[in-house]
């Protein structure tokens, strides 16, 4: 009897035991509803999703910030770390929505802000900057219109995953990692007009060990552009179009300026884009530095222009500098890359006459003209540029 009374007792405190285990594991879940947010046009979410973030980010436990379906909308969020905890997820069922006046939120750089966290995961969810009254102030020439604001700025982190996020509509950049180390972009979609300004997808800066996986870009700027101090960047299986194609650059603009290096870009395909593959660097001088770059198994698709070293980089060709660009390029490899042009000259190498561009090679580069008549093929232009083809590549590259 005393046995039995024993194993009881005994199996009753495993039990408990095994529960408190579970429990303690369980992550504490702050959802906006429980603070006033409400899916309604007429109520401002604003103060309920910062508060749901005041209380995850104080919890030492993991913690779930959430966003049920429906249409929230919110003005400038800044979710500040560092927090306790090193495991916060914000899942959004619903959709974020900016204000339609343009002029609350225009002069702000965010929209939304992630500064100094570690261990965050974004999933899910749509962000609608509703930034087509912006871009029609832009494109009328108006001189009183705001920067804008970007959808989504992660800045000063590290240990970010961002995945099955939309964003529509951006004022600006959709999203932005500065400052970063560490953030992983996996599954993500852009959607903006073509003529949209300055509505960069994805913006890499001064950052380092970023990817961007299995994502979809339709936006009126670079898809992905990639600035100063961009170091470890891995690009892969991304469909791009319409847009001004994966950027690196644009570079020397400053003289004292981090260099970019260790970018991978592979598996990607352009469709009817302005740019395919781009580095782009201002002519004037600077102790910036492209080196270490790999463009691997690329399409195109009615690009424009499909490869490209621009280093007198000057938009609209008003007021540009002249000068001869510092920015040293060196290493940058095509591989396995083909398609279709809508421009003849497909290949364009403008480098720097102070700093010729070195190590380029191509191997299997297969790029064909379809804008002419029968018989006009691809062709290339090179200037101060030194490298190597292999393999089958047309149009032939004669480097200088």
């Amino acid at each position: 009897m005393v046995k039995s009374s024993s194993l009881f007792v005994a199996t009753v405190i495993f039990f408990l035991a095994a529960a408190s285990v579970a429990s303690a594991s369980r992550p504490s879940v702050y959802s906006v509803t429980d603070y006033g947010a409400r899916a309604d046009p007429k109520t401002d979410s604003t103060k309920a999703l910062s508060e749901a973030w005041r209380k995850a980010c104080s919890d030492p436990r993991s913690s779930v910030v959430y966003v049920p379906h429906g249409r929230f909308h919110v003005r400038n969020l800044g979710f500040e770390g560092p927090c306790r905890s090193k495991d916060i997820l914000v899942r959004i069922d619903g959709t974020l929505v900016a204000p339609s006046d343009y002029s609350v939120i225009g002069n702000a750089k965010n929209w939304i802000l992630f500064h100094d966290v570690d261990g965050v995961r974004i999933s899910g969810g749509i962000l609608d900057g509703q930034g087509t009254g912006l871009w029609s102030c832009k494109l009328d020439g108006r001189k009183d219109c705001p920067t804008g604001a970007m959808n989504l700025h992660i800045a000063n982190s590290k240990n970010v995953a961002i995945d099955d996020l939309t964003s529509v509509n951006s004022q600006k950049f959709h999203i932005a990692v500065t400052g970063c180390q560490n953030v992983n972009l996996r599954d993500i979609t852009v959607a903006a007009q073509g003529t949209s300004p300055n509505t960069d997808g994805i913006h890499i800066e001064k950052s380092t060990f970023v990817s961007v996986l299995n994502s979809t870009i339709s936006t009126g700027d670079d898809c992905i552009s990639m600035g100063p101090g961009a170091r470890n960047v891995w690009i892969e299986r991304v469909a791009c179009g319409p847009g001004h194609g994966i950027s690196i650059g644009s570079l020397g603009w400053k003289f004292q300026e981090p260099g970019v290096q260790n970018v991978t870009v592979k598996r990607v395909h352009f469709t009817e884009t302005t740019n395919g593959l781009r580095i782009k660097t201002w002519a004037r001088r600077s102790l910036g530095f492209v080196r270490n770059v790999l463009f691997h198994h690329v399409v195109f698709d009615g690009v424009k222009n499909p490869i490209l070293i621009d280093q007198n980089y000057c938009p609209g060709r008003r007021n540009c500098p002249r000068q001869a660009s510092g920015i040293k390029v060196n290493g940058i490899r095509y591989k396995s890359i083909g398609g279709t042009s809508r421009s003849k000259v497909a290949v364009r190498f403008e480098c720097s006459k102070a700093n010729p561009c070195a190590g380029i090679t191509m191997h299997d580069v297969k790029i064909t003209y379809v804008g002419g008549g029968r018989g006009e093929e691809a062709t290339a232009t090179c200037a101060n540029a030194r490298g190597t083809s292999s393999g089958f590549v047309t149009p032939v590259v004669r480097y200088s």
